[in-house]
């Protein structure tokens, strides 16, 4: 794998820091843009980020909201004979495992009175319970005429909150639940760090610098894709052909008309996604407004001759969010690579990072007890969110009919605990980790961390790591510079920059001749402590999902050497931007499917053959040679 030639930016002292990145649309090569992707300029990145920040706090709002349900839901599947005690039993185990349930409220015609369960809040006004009394008030009318209801997030406290409620569909039975929203702002404050929109870390212990190109052009926004661009799977997007292309006038009333998020024509058709909208409503207003030339959903939309013949994307998992919220997965061909591999235990996948939630129940039985380098007394466990997201995205349990899915179905996760919680840590412990995943047999290492100080102690480690045929990958840095950051530039790793659904360079993204792939990185959701869901955006979240594309690799072909993994990987992309390998999305973004079929299975593939004959061949020149000794 090669590297471009890297800046000089000076070398770290032997103890100097290593900040957290917390770096945190299809198109083939026969179709492919020429030009290079626009890259915004200070001001536009800046608002840019301000607006991908709003959008991953709407994104985990619609994913807490959806989350509750399902546990209203089960809820009232679970309990609809259960005893008062029985009740009271269950509700308290769920608080304790989910600490955002601050009330909840059983109704049922049987017994005398509602049973409440809820934790003691002293600082609440008058006023605030008159608010709350407000929104439960009409919670009680609703499930009593057999309707669900969620209200607006408000404040109590100045904390934020909502009221949902759920109505049985066998009896007359009903479930309120008041949810704190304090992920929110969890949320806001972690990409406030990760997308560089404060100086981070806060105390200026640590800086990091970004530079911006000023001779790069402004931020355009292109509406042509190719019909093979979009992969994804959404129940809440619509494929329209309209009989006369909408003018931009028209188009801008259409997007304001059903909340558009995004709009993008593909050959003759333009899909649309709503936040607000799903498939039928979209339907009926393309119908009743416009006069269609025809309406389909998107997940029918061909995209290249990797999809079977009936359309349909295959191996769609139960996971409640996968439909609605995890774009990701689809764009990469992750579903038809299931076909060939989902895994195995014997492949283990490191996450040198901030440890994980060993007790989200999307982890469970995923997680192995792992280290923790910044106390070794204690559990890898993860105060900060970061690597419980990327961990996820990963290997979050598939088919369990709860949160997310995960790339990888059996891969085993080792979590490091390198950065404590203000999410950085030193050259030392993020060594250290790197050193004690790869002794602790992991065979793929994910690295969602760096720094623009080539730190001679972390390249050892980083060499120590390769040299025991580890694949290590790293994000590339969501400062927008073409400045290298490491570890991400250094030749041992595989290096990850960002796309947005639209296959285009994230706005935050880093990117330079180091970069060898990319990945889907904006709004990505995902597990987080607490036994929550959040969307973020960054590097660090695209470059799991190429540390779990080499998993699946080596687990489908055991005998490739690192190399071949990485070589594999950078081989079977599709081309974005100019033809080849260039400096935003290096070879290009990544494609599970193409990948795997590379990687063949228990046989060197093809086009990796000459260099196992020369393997086997240096095999059994040394072998011969230690006989004649």
């Amino acid at each position: 794998m090669s590297k471009g030639k890297w800046v000089g930016i000076g070398t770290a002292t032997v103890c100097g820091a290593l900040a957290l990145f917390l770096l945190l649309p299809r198109s083939d090569s026969r179709q492919q843009a020429a030009e290079s992707p626009p890259v915004p300029a200070p001001h536009q990145e800046h608002r840019l980020k301000n607006s991908m920040m709003a959008q991953d706090i709407a994104s985990t709002d619609h994913l807490t909201r959806l989350d509750a349900r399902q546990h209203l839901t089960a809820m009232l599947n679970n309990m609809g004979s259960a005893k008062p005690k029985q009740i009271t039993d269950y509700v308290r185990n769920l608080q304790k495992t989910h600490d955002h349930i601050s009330m909840l409220v059983w109704q049922d015609p049987k017994l005398n009175q509602p049973l409440k369960f809820a934790k003691k809040e002293d600082s609440w006004t008058s006023q605030d319970r008159k608010r709350l009394d407000h929104y439960l008030s009409i919670a009680k009318q609703q499930v009593k005429n057999h309707q669900s209801y969620q209200s607006p997030s408000f404040k109590l406290a100045g904390k934020q909150y909502f009221v949902i409620a759920e109505p049985s569909a066998k009896s007359n039975q009903s479930v309120i639940a008041l949810m704190n929203q304090k992920i929110l702002l969890d949320v806001e404050n972690h990409q406030k760090k990760n997308l560089r929109l404060i100086p981070y870390p806060r105390e200026g212990k640590f800086k990091v610098e970004s530079v911006h190109a000023d001779t790069l052009r402004d931020l355009t926004v292109k509406t042509g894709h190719d019909n093979e661009n979009a992969s994804h799977f959404y129940e809440n997007e619509i494929v329209v052909r309209f009989r006369q292309d909408p003018s931009p006038d028209e188009m801008n009333r259409i997007k304001g008309d059903v909340n558009a998020e995004s709009a993008r024509k593909l050959g003759y058709a333009y899909v649309f996604r709503s936040s607000t909208m799903d498939y039928s409503q979209l339907k009926v207003y393309f119908l009743n407004h416009w006069n269609p030339h025809y309406v389909e959903p998107h997940y029918l939309y061909l995209t290249n001759d990797t999809v079977p013949e009936t359309g349909s994307l295959p191996n769609v998992p139960n996971d409640l969010l996968f439909a609605k919220y995890q774009w990701n997965l689809p764009a990469i061909e992750t579903n038809q690579g299931w076909d060939l591999s989902k895994g195995s235990n014997d492949v283990i996948v490191g996450i040198v990072d901030t440890g994980a939630d060993i007790n989200h129940p999307d982890l469970q039985g995923q997680l192995l007890s792992g280290y923790n380098v910044v106390d070794p007394g204690s559990d890898p466990l993860d105060d900060v969110g970061h690597g419980t997201h990327v961990a996820g995205i990963i290997g979050a349990v598939v088919n369990n009919n709860e949160g997310v899915a995960g790339i990888s179905w059996y891969n085993k996760i080792l979590p490091v605990k390198a950065l404590d919680k203000s999410g950085s840590g030193t050259t030392y412990s993020v060594s250290e980790g790197i050193i004690w995943a790869a002794d602790h047999g992991a065979k793929v290492i994910n690295l969602s961390l760096g720094n623009y100080a080539d730190s001679q102690f972390l390249h050892d480690a980083v060499r120590y790591a390769y040299d025991k045929d580890v694949v290590l990958v790293s994000a590339a840095g969501n400062d927008n510079t073409e400045r290298p950051g490491f570890p991400a530039a250094y030749p041992e790793v595989l290096a990850v920059a960002a796309t947005d659904a639209n296959m285009k360079k994230a706005s935050y993204s880093n990117y330079g001749d180091y970069i060898d792939v990319a990945a889907p990185g904006t709004s990505i959701a995902s597990t987080y402590p607490g036994n929550q869901y959040a969307a973020l955006s960054g590097t660090s979240m695209a470059s799991p999902h190429v540390a779990a594309m080499a998993a699946l690799i080596r687990s489908r072909n055991p005998d490739l050497t690192n190399k071949q993994v990485m070589d594999i990987m950078c081989q079977s992309t599709i081309d974005l931007g100019p033809k080849g390998h260039d400096k935003y999305y290096g070879n290009g973004q990544i494609d599970i499917y193409r990948a795997l079929q590379a990687a063949g299975g228990g046989n060197s593939p093809l086009q990796l053959w000459p260099q196992h004959v020369q393997n086997q061949m240096n095999s059994i020149m040394g072998s011969e040679s230690m006989k004649t000794k």
